[in-house]
């Protein structure tokens, strides 16, 4: 048994816990890093990084069946399983090796093994005990289920889809969130017949109205049937086929079940409560400066409620770092943290909903939509979309919504605006370069600074 101290334990090497070992190492602080599995975590190895390589296997695969549209000869034949694996597998891989070369480089102890926190600011991994002046807990989540509902065989999370070995006819997603519309969107682009059930009235309900209109537009146009505001009561499965039963009466056969319902945060059973950590609903309670209930002990990421994001999680890990280096760090709202769905057409967006800005402003919300159909590089591209910004009535800018293929990546532009409470009049002089989607997003500026130019 051995008894070991640093400045900062880590408890979880996901996006979180690395990013507050690798900022605290920064700082000059003596780091010990705790991982059952392997560094990286859910994001890297069976979340963020694969899911979106499986994504660009599919636009691939959608490129070339469209690519007479755009004056190329090319055949479309499937696609090999095998090589869409070790393309992913391939991607994970350079990014491990490098984030261990990283965490190497900075002189960070990493520690594997599943830690256990103590009441002394300690975290046992079997017989050894690791102490920190402050202890970081960055354990993450797990894959949801439905009571009554065990995945195996046919029934699958998604990290058994993300390992499937085949391209399956029929699929069936339960749950039309941001895991279950990618993997639609995949599964449509290889092939196969898919069929989202959704509990509630519309795709990725979290979002914008707007956005989910869109999204669910696209999908029809895709192919993609989506079966919204019935609930699920049962699946059967046999040899070859699951049966999915709705309260409605009605049901969804198909080869597999992928059940996309949402992630728990990974908290028990590991001593959070034993050592006086409150939690809430699974959750870890911690005030505004992610400070749990025992001094020095923090909490980052997934287990912390709000927002499951990997990019979230960096950015807690970065704050709790310089917070207890002491340098105070500007505390980041969760409004102002960017959300992507990687479908096909992209969902992106940052700050409140219309919905939300009107109930909490009333009539001094200002809504303005801008449809891709306008925009140059869109038309060029191939997708349909729109824009869609809320402000308060000459006041700021407090929503950016998207839907559009590669939106993802103008969402940084929308969370400055939102972040600094920038009014469309501030915005409406800054130039877009042409041809490009950024393009659509500074017509709605212009829009709601009483200027349009290429909008009536």
């Amino acid at each position: 048994m051995t008894d070991t101290h640093a400045d900062i334990v880590v408890l979880g090497g996901g996006s979180g816990g690395y990013a507050a070992a690798l900022r605290a190492a920064e700082l000059g602080k003596s780091v010990v890093l705790i991982e059952k599995d392997k560094l990286g975590g859910t994001c890297l190895h069976r979340g963020c990084i694969p899911t979106k390589a499986l994504l660009h296997s599919a636009e691939v695969a959608e490129h070339v069946k469209d690519a007479a549209s755009v004056g190329v000869i090319a055949a479309f034949s499937g696609i090999d399983p095998a090589g869409v694996t070790a393309y992913r597998e391939g991607i994970v891989a350079k990014k491990f090796k490098g984030l261990e070369g990283l965490v190497k480089a900075r002189g960070i102890t990493v520690v594997s093994g599943e830690g256990r926190l103590l009441a002394d600011r300690g975290v046992a991994v079997g017989d050894d005990v690791y102490r920190g002046d402050d202890v970081v807990l960055a354990t993450g989540s797990y894959t949801r289920l439905l009571p009554g509902l065990e995945a195996g065989g046919r029934i699958l999370t998604s990290e058994e889809a993300l390992a499937l070995d085949e391209v399956p006819e029929r699929v069936a997603i339960l749950g039309g969130g941001v895991i279950g519309v990618e993997f639609a969107s995949v599964w449509r682009s290889f092939g196969a017949e898919v069929t989202i059930i959704e509990a509630l009235d519309h795709l990725v309900p979290n979002e914008d109205i707007a956005l989910s209109k869109g999204l669910e537009r696209a999908f029809r146009k895709r192919g993609i049937v989506s079966r919204l505001g019935v609930r699920f009561a049962s699946a059967e499965q046999s040899d070859s086929e699951v049966t999915v039963r709705l309260e409605d009466g009605s049901e969804v056969v198909a080869d597999y079940l992928l059940v996309a319902v949402g992630r728990g945060p990974a908290t028990a059973g590991l001593g959070f409560e034993e050592a006086g950590v409150a939690i809430d609903r699974g959750f870890v309670t911690v005030d505004a400066r992610l400070q749990t209930s025992v001094p020095h002990v923090w909490a980052v990421g997934d287990i912390v409620p709000g927002l499951q994001l990997a990019h979230r999680g960096f950015q807690q890990g970065i704050f709790v770092a310089e917070e207890i280096a002491g340098l105070r760090p500007v505390a980041v709202p969760e409004t102002t943290i960017p959300r992507v769905t990687y479908s096909s057409p992209e969902v992106a967006s940052v700050g409140v909903t219309e919905a939300q800005a009107r109930a909490e402003h009333g009539d001094r919300v200002v809504a303005y939509e801008y449809n891709l159909a306008g925009n140059g590089k869109s038309e060029i591209i191939g997708t349909g979309g729109l824009v869609k910004v809320v402000r308060l009535a000459d006041g700021p800018v407090v929503g950016v919504h998207l839907v559009g293929d590669r939106v993802g990546e103008l969402i940084t532009e929308g969370q400055l605006a939102v972040g600094w409470e920038a009014h469309p009049e501030d915005l409406a002089p800054l130039i877009h370069a042409h041809p490009t989607q950024s393009e659509a997003l500074g017509e709605a500026f212009l829009a709601l600074a009483g200027k349009p130019l290429h909008a009536l």
